[in-house]
């Protein structure tokens, strides 16, 4: 997941939408296209029609014989787009959907399955795929994917005594951030924002207790939180992590001051870049093993078309985007993208050994929305950071704040 607030905003607007398209409705961008042009939405406005991206997607389509109008919004801008087109009979012929995006799409009848599209999905792994599954079908192809691991400032743990392969778990991990106070550094950072960006970050300490998103108020839940609170009244985190984006997450991580920050893929390059040795450590689980993270990246979708017969050329574009080669390409334009292929990633690993870590994170990852959470994940995860908020803050304990978010995610996924 890249620093944005992508899955409860788009599902939130998305239901907006429906119940006033008028007032969603901006362009005429979605007027389907003729028969030899076909119509590409993808969320990269950054990238334009002379960039690699652009120029790629365009090659696909000139492989397939036909050309590709591509059209990029922002990503709640894509999904109310998209939905405003499904009303109105003109969804261009592919969609890349941020992963939680799918099933909401998915649920307002949109999107074909990759069944009905002819598309086999088994040399997909099966971690990334279910992101995109609804009631047992699959309505995307995953184009990649980012996920959470820990960074660190060598320079710290070495002047601590903390040798990072020592943290196996939860204990070894705060034992470390004791050590690095101690000395005089900072400890850890994170992002405990009130938005889609906190319960990201969250996760991995969530599911790393063996919790499960449908008992917000579990034992596993409560000592999840009870951890990250314990951080903060330790001195062992900044209570700056109420309000960190992962975008000034990791500013305060470059500022060199802090033994870990937990981010993503998206800032391996970065890393590299900083005015201090880092490094890499997957989050570990409560007692041990490596914690589940949760799965950014996209979907390549496939909206219904009154014209099945166009389904032929789509599935030729869409394979030829993920091929092998293919998706190793997507993962060196968006610096970087863990190709969701082990094919791919084997081709990755051989251009960049120094991504292995973060190979063995997304395998290790789970989509948001799997478990069959679909459309009721957006209502979870806002009564999840809310909690989380709460416990920060000090308004609540966390076994309180959690009960509350239990009882309001019931009510609203009724």
């Amino acid at each position: 997941m890249r620093p944005s607030n992508r899955a409860a905003s788009a599902a939130g607007t998305a239901v907006l939408c429906l119940a006033g398209l008028a007032a969603c409705s901006s362009s005429d961008d979605s007027t389907q296209a003729g028969s030899d042009t076909y119509t590409w939405w993808d969320p990269y406005p950054q990238h334009d029609d002379s960039s690699d991206w652009a120029q790629r997607v365009s090659a696909c389509g000139d492989e397939a014989g036909v050309t590709i109008e591509r059209t990029a919004y922002d990503t709640t801008a894509l999904t109310n787009q998209a939905l405003l087109a499904a009303q109105e009979g003109t969804s261009p012929d592919i969609i890349l959907l941020d992963n939680p995006a799918v099933s909401t799409l998915a649920d307002a009848g949109m999107l074909t399955t990759m069944e009905e599209f002819g598309l086999d999905t088994s040399r997909f792994d099966e971690n990334l795929l279910n992101a995109g599954v609804v009631a047992g079908d699959a309505y995307g192809i995953p184009i990649g994917a980012n996920t959470l691991s820990l960074y660190y400032n060598q320079q710290i743990l070495d002047a601590a005594g903390v040798d990072p392969a020592s943290i196996t778990d939860w204990q070894s991990l705060t034992a470390a951030l004791e050590q690095v106070v101690a000395n005089g550094d900072e400890g850890i950072t994170f992002a405990g924002i009130g938005t889609e960006e906190g319960s990201f970050q969250f996760l991995p300490w969530f599911w790393g207790a063996g919790a499960d998103l449908r008992e917000l108020d579990s034992p596993e839940a409560v000592a999840a939180l009870e951890l990250w609170k314990g951080w903060l009244d330790a001195g062992y985190a900044p209570n700056t992590v109420i309000n960190n984006s992962q975008n000034t997450t990791w500013e305060e991580f470059l500022t060199g001051r802090f033994a870990f920050a937990e981010n993503g893929t998206w800032q391996v390059n970065a890393a590299v870049e900083a005015e201090f040795p880092t490094g890499v450590i997957q989050i570990p689980g409560q007692d041990g093993g490596v914690a589940q993270t949760p799965t950014g990246g996209e979907f390549i979708t496939a909206p219904v078309q009154e014209d099945d017969a166009r389904y032929d050329v789509t599935s030729q574009i869409v394979e030829c985007m993920t091929t092998p080669e293919g998706l190793v390409e997507t993962a060196n334009t968006f610096a970087y993208y863990i190709p969701s292929t082990q094919a791919a990633q084997e081709e990755l690993l051989t251009q960049n050994a120094a991504l292995e870590p973060w190979v063995e994170a997304v395998r290790n990852a789970k989509g948001r929305t799997s478990d069959d959470l679909g459309i009721d994940y957006p209502k979870i995860s806002e009564a999840l950071w809310t909690a989380v908020q709460k416990a920060l803050s000090g308004s609540m304990s966390p076994q309180e704040a959690l009960a509350e978010a239990q009882t309001n995610a019931e009510a609203e996924t009724e």
